[in-house]
């Protein structure tokens, strides 16, 4: 088993592209990449914390290579938003590929290299290659809020301009 953490603006969003697939065996929202130790979601949302919202996903990677899950992330970001994703602003929702090994960090370059080579975007793809740091679960009423909350995270989607800005670009 691997660990592979990405953020893409809120966590919610960034947990039902890859569950229910073959070979991965758990996604977990939390935090990463701050200086706050335990930080919780009141202090992270601040953006104080220098802490990413992420998803943190457990998969096998002879049934699900690393380099699918990249597949899979991309389209689920505004690339060249280095300011936040969609309605979500601040420092805590920049996009980011947090790596745990040489080879995953080599591979997350070369696919951003690829996307910004495939010329979709007029503006540079700005999402950070971070080294994977201290991964802190956010509370458990984050977990799977798409199933727990149903109505209110369909309307929170649907509100953030994440899916326009998908449908429109990927």
């Amino acid at each position: 088993m691997e660990k592979a953490t990405f953020a893409g603006g809120c966590f919610w969003c960034m947990v039902t592209p890859f569950e229910e697939l073959p070979g991965i065996h758990g996604i977990v929202s939390g935090y990463t990449g701050g200086t706050v130790p335990d930080p919780t979601y009141e202090q992270v949302k601040t953006g104080t914390t220098g802490h990413y919202e992420v998803v943190q996903i457990t998969f096998e990677p002879e049934l699900f290579p690393y380099e699918k899950l990249l597949e899979l992330y991309w389209p689920q970001t505004d690339p060249t938003d280095a300011e936040g994703q969609f309605q979500d602003r601040g420092t805590q929702y920049k996009p980011a590929i947090f790596y745990h090994t040489e080879q995953q960090r080599e591979l997350a370059e070369q696919s951003k290299q690829q996307l910004a080579q495939r010329g979709r975007f007029d503006k540079p793809i700005v999402t950070e290659i971070l080294p994977a740091s201290v991964f802190y679960p956010a509370e458990e009423y984050h977990q799977n809020y798409h199933k727990k909350n149903v109505k209110h995270y369909k309307e929170d989607r649907a509100q953030s301009g994440r899916d326009e800005f998908i449908n429109k670009n990927w």
